[in-house]
């Protein structure tokens, strides 16, 4: 009978927090613009159901269509 060796799960041991530091990135700049756009309901839903289908969020799903949409240009 073969014995069955489990490594020790090491994520779930206590941290010590205390001992890291506080840093800060001041240059640091977000790579993406929030912006507002109003769509059609109709629209914003068939989006939503292509989005669901590629298991992909529909936001995510708008910017590759945009995305898509300047590189065939």
């Amino acid at each position: 009978m073969k014995k069955l060796y489990v490594r020790e799960d090491k994520s779930r041991r206590p941290s010590d927090l205390g001992a890291g530091a506080f840093v800060t990135f001041p240059n640091l700049k977000p790579s993406s613009t929030s912006i507002s756009l109003r769509l059609p309901n109709l629209v914003l839903a068939q989006i939503k159901v292509e989005a669901h289908r590629r298991g992909v969020p529909y936001q995510a799903h708008i910017k590759s269509i945009l995305a898509d949409a300047l590189t065939k240009r």
